[in-house]
């Protein structure tokens, strides 16, 4: 029986492994198991593997495509190298799944992603096979290189791996290392796994220079059945082999142009298939062997073994959950995530890319730049409909800010969609070359706040302290998707530069409060009572329904409170806000981000200083937000719950101070009235 089911003939079902063949998986609990195994059972073990993996990111979400791709790599590499004594860092991270399975969490894996489960990065509390904790693209070469030299340095034996895909090796701080890395001249192996995809398809001169490298492969094959044949000959085989190999390599140089690497002082093998796993391990051992810096070219194919995801790996590059959670390894096909997540609500991303569509249709200055994720960013419409004016510059955060500072300067109005974990690369990009002169540019943050599932790495709740001291940079934070397209028009219209922040989350339903014109500094009231509140919520972005919720939960305790949207987080109207303060006796300030330098911090210590409600008796004033302690992978509601920042939470806060305030209050009149007989 075959291992997986042909999953085209049944649109939208998942194939799983033959239960048959499971005795293979649940026998590795260590890497070390791999060396056992014929070359027939590591096929085996590579198909059982992906089912594991589909069906258990069908019921979890996750990295799907990605995985898929390098089963048969991992497994090659744990084959030749021994992890912990050798280092395998793994460039953004979001590959590792095979990797984690076969390292002692096979029985683990089931809850990947989940609140109190393994991480869906490598991480090095997790595992002593997790070398070096990664999420973002680009720095893998760095790490290892940084891993070998100190190993050099305490005389520790043990090679370090760099598998960096030809999507990360777009980024500049790649090049940076291989060019230390040539430099520094230690037997660095960078295995390069080309699949002409990051997310979305991969763009740009390497990208193209890759693909030409590719496709010497017959070269390839050509020059290893030469080899045997050379080596063969009795005697002077051996002895003429060094001959033909300098002979071929004049050749190459004539023919292939693969002299990038060789430029930077590496050896290079492959291009490779990625698939063959005999291959693969004749390979790697040959790259141990030579002691100097080495990149391995391997080539495959992203989604392999599920049939809807080698079609389309961009649509399952990331795979949202199942509506109902599904046990890890099951034996009935699931629905396919993509066909059950049809009946929801818009997303803000959506809802950028709609009011991104509507800007470019009516100002043709309007452009859009991307760091290798127009589909992430809710941008592929746009680049479909305006495909001229849609520059993706692969992952390379800082150079898309500073090249649309230079569009912005040459006239055109760049908006530039990036995730907020990424955008803190491009801290002195923003600063230095779109603030201090000034230009228009508009920052689209994407992911910011409370991020499900992906853990520590990219989490979005730190870009509000990093961004709010860039001179002259306006923070806008809207709660709806009509809020966005006017956040947009604003930011469209703005003299300077601009940062709209927006989380993953659906739009919140739109209230007649959103529709109200946008004024700087300024916010709205969403909910106000028409008798004197005791309470006021202050909040921004999607938090306001939050806070919505929270008013709900105090009134239903007898307690009035109003719901203010502040909309920008700068600059504030700290003068107006405070003003509003003092109807309250009470001000809970919720922020979607670290507390430690926040809006809301501030903004609570200026009405604390300041502020007397009406009767002349002091606000008190409480701020809401997370801790400086990163956030492990959880549910969005279970992020903003440990916050206090969900509804209840945030009700919690006002009403546990109502209640101290009534004991204060009761306990002072006690005193008075003893102290008065």
């Amino acid at each position: 029986m075959p291992i997986f089911c042909r999953a085209g003939i049944v649109p939208g079902l998942f194939c799983v492994v033959h239960l048959r063949y499971m005795s293979i998986l649940e026998s590795i609990g260590g890497p070390d198991d791999l060396r056992s195994l014929s070359v027939r059972e590591l096929y085996r073990l590579a198909a059982e593997i992906r089912g594991l993996i589909v069906s258990t990111i069908t019921a979890n979400g996750g990295h799907l495509a990605s995985n898929l791709g390098v089963v048969e790599l991992t497994l090659a590499l744990h084959r030749v190298f021994a992890t912990p004594g050798d280092s395998i860092v793994w460039d953004v991270g979001h590959q590792c799944y095979t990797h984690k399975i076969i390292t002692g969490r096979f029985e683990a894996f089931r809850h990947i992603r989940r609140s109190g489960g393994l991480s869906g990065f490598p991480k090095r509390a997790e595992s002593v096979h997790d070398s070096f904790d990664t999420g973002h693209a680009s720095t893998s070469i760095s790490a290892a290189l940084g891993l070998l030299a100190a190993n050099a340095r305490f005389r520790r034996t043990g090679s370090v791996i760099a598998v960096i895909g030809d999507g990360a090796l777009t980024g500049g701080m790649a090049w940076e290392a291989m060019s230390h890395a040539g430099q520094l001249g230690l037997p660095l192996i960078v295995v390069l796994n080309d699949n002409t995809m990051s997310i979305s398809r991969n763009v740009g001169a390497l990208s193209s220079y890759l693909s030409r490298l590719s496709a010497t492969a017959r070269y390839q094959r050509l020059r290893r059945l030469l080899d045997r044949i050379i080596l063969g000959v009795p005697y002077f085989g051996p002895r003429m082999h060094p001959l033909v190999l300098r002979l071929k390599r004049a050749v190459k140089a004539i023919f292939f142009k693969e002299g990038l690497f060789a430029d930077l002082g590496f050896e290079y093998a492959g291009p490779i298939d990625g698939h063959n796993i005999q291959l693969l391990c004749q390979v790697l051992e040959d790259a141990r062997s030579i002691h100097k810096p080495v990149v391995v070219h391997v080539v495959t194919k992203k989604g392999k073994g599920h049939i809807p995801a080698e079609k389309n790996p961009a649509a399952f590059h990331g795979v949202a959950p199942a509506v109902q959670p599904l046990p890890a390894m099951q034996t009935s096909d699931p629905l396919d995530p993509v066909e059950a997540s049809v009946a929801r609500k818009q997303t803000f991303t959506e809802a950028f890319g709609q009011a991104m569509l509507a800007a470019a249709a009516t100002d043709d200055r309007v452009v859009a730049v991307v760091a290798a994720m127009a589909s992430g960013t809710g941008l592929a419409d746009f680049q479909r409909r305006y495909n001229s004016r849609l520059f993706d510059v692969g992952i390379a955060e800082e150079h898309a800010v500073t090249f649309a500072a230079g569009l912005a300067a040459g006239g055109l109005r760049p908006v530039v969609a990036i995730y907020s974990t990424f955008m803190q690369r491009t801290l002195d990009q923003v600063h230095h070359d779109v603030a201090l002169p000034g230009l228009p540019v508009v920052f689209a943050v994407d992911r910011a706040g409370a991020v499900p599932d992906d853990g520590e790495t990219h989490q979005g709740i730190y870009d509000i302290q990093a961004f709010r001291s860039v001179p002259g940079l306006t923070i806008l934070a809207p709660a709806s998707a009509a809020e966005v397209s006017q956040a947009l028009g604003w930011a469209l219209s703005a003299e300077g530069p601009t940062l709209i922040r927006y989380p993953k989350a659906a739009c919140p339903a739109e209230r007649p409060a959103f529709a109200e014109p946008f004024a700087a500094g300024r916010g709205v009231f969403v909910r106000k009572s028409e008798a004197a509140a005791t309470v006021l919520f202050a909040t921004s972005g999607a938090l306001v329904d939050e806070a919505l919720l929270a008013s709900d939960i105090c009134a239903t305790e007898g307690v009035a409170a109003d719901v203010y949207h502040l909309r920008f987080l700068k600059p504030l109207d700290t003068e107006y806000f405070e003003d509003i303060a003092r109807r309250y006796r009470f001000v809970v300030i919720a922020e979607e981000g670290v507390l430690t330098g926040s809006v809301a911090a501030d903004l609570a210590a200026a009405v604390r200083n300041d502020g007397r409600d009406t009767a002349g008796v002091a606000v008190t004033a409480l701020a809401v937000g997370f801790s400086e302690r990163p956030q492990s992978q959880a549910r969005r509601e279970e992020l903003l719950a440990v916050a206090g920042l969900c509804a209840a939470g945030l009700a919690a806060t006002a009403l546990a101070a109502v209640s101290r305030s009534a004991v204060h209050e009761s306990e002072a009149t006690h005193v008075f009235a003893g102290n008065g007989a």
